[in-house]
């Protein structure tokens, strides 16, 4: 199982002034961390709540369907491009990125043991756009379009041109190159997969984006790229096991969610910074960013009574930031509470060659990459403690499937935790949607005609 070191966030380690008195404070919030453990687990199967997520490591017909079709494309296609964005895309690039063989896109086919390569278009630049689509053969790629509402517009948009391409150089068999994976009834990209009869995978009710990476959403990308998505969902349940504890001392979800929220709104550490000492889990802190992000910032309470909650995700990863970020980290504001993720046991090793005897640098000849890494890590805390800053360890013994299912999941819930400590709807973004609707007046969608004239006022004014 994973673990979590809470020690440099504890006075005893920084001081008084920036740390908190863990035992003191484990001991006040043990009766509420136990209720708001109890709720969550007893509503997790009522609709509405938001919180069928919880359920996605027993989802055994989501896995078979998943595995199903990948085994009937098996060998059909050279790529896979997925199209999302947010939770439609982060989870699955942060998982494929860890599990897959570094630099998968660059190896030969044998080398990836037959599986195809895997891009995913999140974002919609038109150069970027341009410059995949130039290179991808498209009659041996598989279009995978990811959204759950069904009126992504930067999804849809995206989908509109490769149909389009797809179908000049394909004919109708074009279908066959297109799957979607959306709303189970309703939306725009549900009633065009059935016009189309494109297959279709479903993302269910009550699973936000953000919280959708064990749905058909990550299940179908990692299945098709050879990814043993069972060990996945094994990892989820015997996590998911170990976080229905509502001792506050056997829960690391609930004891990471209390150390953010009281080092937020007791000593101001309003900025939690996510690291990985590792490149391959790199993207687990952007798939972070947004859930915790999107969960926890919001300007209403529970009760209607406004609120500015949460604190800011920041992404690291070491030890490349420490030679960009850890001067600001150590002596800059004292805003920010640090969480590394740490590597037991790497795949492979690699030897630093005895090749020079200079005083500057000879220490290093004899040594691995994997010393000088958990160095870096090692000296990194120490340095974050002897400037009183705070920090958490979560501990990975492994990167593998079963896992990386762990550490999505705990995250998960403790993102779901620290929203109940703030007393707000973890489960929505309605700013985004906000956002969205201004950007549906302004690209000229039916209904919006009023919006776009008041949002067309506003920017004029501000001009």
């Amino acid at each position: 199982m994973i673990e979590l070191d809470i020690r440099g966030a504890d006075q005893k380690i920084i001081g008084n002034a920036n740390g908190l008195n863990l035992a003191e404070e484990f001991e006040n919030y043990k009766e509420k961390i136990a209720n708001i453990i109890t709720d969550l687990y007893s509503k997790k199967d009522t609709a509405g709540e938001g919180l069928q997520w919880m359920n996605l490591g027993y989802s055994q017909e989501t896995s078979w369907y998943v595995k199903e079709y990948a085994s009937l494309v098996e060998n059909r296609f050279d790529n896979i491009l997925v199209l999302g964005i947010g939770g439609s895309a982060l989870g699955g690039l942060a998982v494929t990125h860890a599990l897959l063989k570094p630099y998968w896109n660059l190896l030969s086919k044998e080398e990836r043991n037959g599986y195809p390569r895997i891009f995913f278009l999140d974002n919609i630049d038109p150069d970027q756009m341009n410059g995949l689509l130039g290179i991808l053969d498209l009659n041996k790629t598989l279009v995978n379009v990811i959204t759950k509402s069904g009126d992504t517009a930067e999804t849809m948009a995206q989908y509109m041109v490769l149909k389009d391409r797809l179908e000049q150089e394909l004919g109708d068999d074009y279908r066959k190159n297109i799957i979607v994976t959306t709303d189970r009834k309703t939306g725009i990209l549900r009633q065009i997969s059935e016009q189309e009869g494109y297959k279709a995978f479903v993302v269910p009710d009550d699973v936000g984006g953000r919280f959708s990476v064990f749905t058909a959403v990550g299940l179908l990308p990692f299945a098709l790229t050879g990814i043993d998505i069972d060990k996945i969902t094994s990892g989820i349940r015997d996590m998911d096991s170990a976080l229905q504890y509502t001792n506050i001392y056997e829960n690391i979800a609930a004891q990471n969610a209390l150390i953010h929220y009281l080092l937020d709104t007791k000593s101001g550490k309003n900025i939690t910074v996510m690291m990985p000492y590792s490149d391959r889990l790199k993207y687990v802190a952007d798939w972070f960013v947004q859930l915790w992000a999107e969960s926890l910032g919001k300007n209403r309470t529970l009760d209607g009574c406004e609120v500015y909650s949460g604190s800011t995700p920041l992404k690291a990863v070491g030890a490349t930031d420490q030679h960009a970020q850890m001067q600001l980290f150590n002596e800059g504001p004292q805003n920010k509470i640090i969480n590394f993720i740490r590597v037991g046991e790497f795949d492979t090793t690699l030897d630093i060659p005895q090749i020079f005897q200079y005083t500057g640098i000879g220490y290093l000849g004899g040594k691995t990459m994997n010393d000088l890494i958990n160095a870096e890590a090692d000296s990194t805390q120490v340095s974050l403690a002897d400037y009183s800053r705070p920090s958490v360890t979560i501990k990975i013994p492994k990167i593998d499937g079963y896992h990386i299912g762990q550490l999505l999941y705990m995250l998960e819930v403790q993102t779901a935790i620290a929203g109940a400590l703030y007393n707000v709807n973890a489960f929505d973004q309605p700013s985004v949607n906000q956002a969205r609707n201004y950007t549906y007046a302004l690209m000229g969608r039916v209904g919006y005609e009023e919006s776009a004239k008041s949002l067309h006022e506003k920017m004029l004014a501000k001009v």
